[in-house]
This record gives structure tokens, C-alpha cells and sequence, in this order.
């Protein structure tokens, strides 16, 4: 389990929001993806920012409320987000998630997205290992 990679549980059929993209294009992004966030970049994939589902159920109350008009992710994105590299161990993610973390975590190489890893994929990863180890023995267990 080590030396499996976020290369090898990341999504990277996922298409990224780019700057500029309203909010409600934003919502049904998530929704068909079934993720809770998505990174935002710019046109050569580098990472700009980060966007909720809490991020934009705060912008459409706020902009429903006064009557805005439909506000883009420039304006709810979160700027410093948390990256991964695909090299980097799923144990080692594992291990650093924890409450106050981001579920979703870009997956940046040489400074561009390929992809995002989420709790999920982690959880199931995990869970996987775990069943594949085999059974509890206890001494004087019949061979």
C-alpha cells in the first residue's frame, strides 16, 4: 500500500472550471461530477483557485437575496488551494486528512492540473488493501 500513487487513484476525466465561468455553470459541473469542489485555471491549466459546493450555495443565497444576477467563480473561489503531486504516497494524503481538510485536492505536475484525488478514492482505496490482507489469526487457531 506504500508505494501506491495518487497517479493511480486520481480522476482525470474531470474537466476543471475556468475563470469566468458563472456560478450556476459552476453548480451543475459538480452536480453531474458527484464531487463537492473543483479547481479553477486559467487557459494553460494552472491552478488559480479552488470552488465548494459551500462556496457557491453562499454566493446564489447572497446573490438571490439582492438580486444580482448570476455571479462567476472568480468572485467565491478560494485562492491558495492545496495541491498534490501524482507521485506523491496515498498512505501519505491518508495520513494528513483530518477535519478542517479539503475533500477534493488538485493533482498538479510542473505546475498543471492532471487531475483531482478525492477522500473518497482515498476511503476506497484504503478499504481495499485492508480486506486484501486476509483474516485475523489468533494462536492455537487450527492450521
Amino acid at each position: 500500500m506504500r508505494s501506491l500513487k495518487i497517479s493511480e487513484v486520481m480522476w482525470n476525466h474531470i474537466e476543471p472550471i475556468r475563470c469566468g465561468t458563472p456560478v450556476t455553470r459552476v453548480v451543475k459541473s459538480l452536480l453531474d461530477n458527484h464531487v463537492t469542489g473543483l479547481p479553477v485555471v486559467d487557459d494553460q491549466r494552472h491552478v488559480l483557485g479552488f470552488v465548494s459546493e459551500q462556496d457557491c450555495i453562499h454566493s446564489l443565497l447572497v446573490s438571490n437575496y439582492h438580486h444580482e444576477g448570476d455571479p462567476i467563480v472568480d468572485d467565491v473561489m478560494f485562492r491558495q488551494p492545496l495541491t498534490v503531486s501524482p507521485a506523491m504516497s496515498v498512505v501519505d494524503l491518508a495520513q494528513n486528512l483530518g477535519a478542517g481538510k479539503p475533500k477534493v485536492y488538485p493533482v498538479v505536475d510542473h505546475g498543471k492540473l492532471v487531475g483531482i484525488v478525492t477522500r473518497t478514492a482515498i476511503l476506497a482505496e484504503l478499504a481495499k488493501s485492508g480486506f486484501s490482507v486476509g483474516n485475523a489469526r489468533y494462536a492455537g487457531a487450527e492450521e
